[in-house]
């Protein structure tokens, strides 16, 4: 499916500028915070924007880019329900990452109109649905509604909460243009409503902020420096490129209180500042939808819960030409149980926190050796992911953690049987090469404080594929990245 035009640099700011919300003046009164859940209800506007902007970009690609795909007519809606859903041959960010973003947009709609968490997840559905048979005359993709439905559910709960970090209603001038346009950048659904209601401008004394760091506690870090890719493993052949980071952690996993959905959840965002590799090359979003306290009788808070997961994963060849691509890797459709323990102080040992997750993968993707359709050259597929997250904090001197996932992907749907030369690629209905591939994920980090705020970073990450094929050779490939950086913690 051809993508509605999206700037995907607009995930730089879902990290970068909430930088600000750590530096904004603690309130005076207690009269400062807006409770969300006392915000009015709109499900009809949010339906209304959910369905204008279908519209409106349909009309853009029809009209303004003269794209054949948007030349719709009742013929291709009938048709479009009449033949069914099929697996597409978008390449890997339109359909692992620009779709989500969309489905975001969606979301947004009806939660920054005052809907909740759950509220608003229909609209995610909804809008992609609308799309997927009446604006394209491309059979509709079953991976884009899945992508697009919960991938964009992850990804605009965390800009929707992002953007609160940001927003102050009590300023005016340069600062309130300045927070009001980062809002924007950030949620841009939330912005357009702000715009339509007219609290883009309107000064207020009171029940002016939108986050309650007293409530929920937010850490954000931003990082840079040189990240070198290896290729086909290789120590001295590869290549070096600069790279800026995020890191945030939203509220506090043993929180009894505020227990919501995402009212505690991590992400970790990393783009690649050279021309030859994705601007984005990793994003990691974990979010807890509901969780219950363990009690113990160590000392040693225990808490299990159920998360939603998105990871995501590209990059292109390291030297051109070589045809070796060190790895692809999502998992934009994921949830599972999960468990977190957070030991006691130990002595220099100021913070153990071990966390384990189990999540059920209903839509991933993986480089595959083979299928080359369209924009395609990697397999979607269904299956499981293990991943483990292990931190020790040695508090003025620095910190330790091992990210390790498992991802366990079967591609059921294969392309095997059918004639590649007489087959309509746009309905060859295949998931890729029919067979499944074993990721993992070796993550170890060190920081060592300099100061106050700034880190010094140094990490590696060891990428290990293992891909069955039914009707091909197996193939592993393993290869590495390291990072040398600077932190700048808030």
């Amino acid at each position: 499916m051809k993508l509605q035009h999206i700037a995907l640099v607009c995930l730089l700011a879902l990290s970068a500028e909430s930088a600000t919300a750590q530096i904004l003046h603690r309130p005076d009164s207690i009269y400062t915070f807006t409770d969300p859940r006392l915000q009015k209800k709109h499900p009809w506007r949010a339906a209304a924007e959910t369905f204008g902007m279908n519209v409106g970009v349909w009309a853009f690609d029809r009209y303004v880019m003269n794209e054949d795909f948007a030349k719709i007519s009742i013929g291709s809606i009938r048709r479009n329900i009449k033949h069914g859903f099929v697996w597409d041959n978008d390449q890997f960010s339109t359909n692992l990452f620009a779709h989500p973003y969309h489905g975001n947009l969606y979301f947004n709609a009806a939660r920054s109109n005052g809907l909740t968490f759950w509220e608003s997840a229909p609209y995610a559905f909804a809008g992609s649905l609308m799309w997927e048979i009446a604006a394209e005359v491309e059979p509709p993709a079953i991976n884009d509604l899945m992508a697009t439905t919960l991938g964009g559910i992850a990804l605009g709960e965390v800009t929707h909460r992002m953007s609160s970090l940001v927003l102050d209603d009590s300023k005016h001038g340069f600062s309130r243009f300045t927070r009001e346009f980062l809002g924007t950048l950030i949620c841009p659904m939330r912005g357009l409503n702000r715009m339509i209601t007219g609290e883009m401008w309107k000064v207020k004394r009171s029940h002016y902020k939108y986050h309650d760091y007293d409530r929920i506690p937010v850490y954000f870090s931003i990082g840079a420096g040189d990240r070198y890719l290896a290729d086909d493993n290789h120590l001295f052949r590869g290549e070096h490129n600069p790279y800026l980071e995020f890191r945030i952690q939203y509220g506090d996993a043993f929180d009894k209180v505020n227990d919501g959905p995402y009212d505690y959840f991590t992400a970790r965002a990393t783009f690649g500042l050279s021309g030859n590799q994705p601007l984005i090359s990793q994003i990691n979003l974990m979010g807890k939808l509901w969780g219950v306290p363990l009690k113990t009788t160590t000392g040693m808070e225990m808490m299990f819960g159920i998360f939603q997961h998105f990871n995501y994963f590209d990059s292109e060849e390291v030297i051109d030409g070589s045809g070796r691509i060190p790895y692809k890797i999502s998992e934009a459709a994921s949830v599972g149980p999960g468990m977190i323990y957070k030991f006691p102080q130990m002595n220099s040992l100021v913070n153990l926190e071990q966390r384990v997750f189990l999540s059920a993968i209903l839509l991933g993707g993986s480089l595959t050796d083979y299928y080359n359709v369209i924009d395609r050259n990697y397999n979607m597929g269904s299956g499981y992911s293990i991943k483990n997250n292990t931190i020790l904090d040695f508090g003025r001197y620095g910190m330790f953690a091992l990210n390790m996932h498992l991802y366990q992907i079967f591609t059921w749907k294969g392309y095997e049987h059918k004639d590649l030369e007489t087959v309509n690629p746009l309905y060859l209905n295949a998931q890729g090469d029919k067979g499944n591939v074993m990721l993992a994920v070796v993550n170890p980090i060190i920081e060592l404080n300099l100061s106050s705020h700034f880190k010094a970073n140094m990490e590696v990450s060891y990428y290990y594929r293992h891909t069955h094929y039914s009707y091909h050779e197996d193939i592993k490939y393993k290869t590495f990245e390291t990072r040398l950086g600077l932190i700048y913690q808030f």
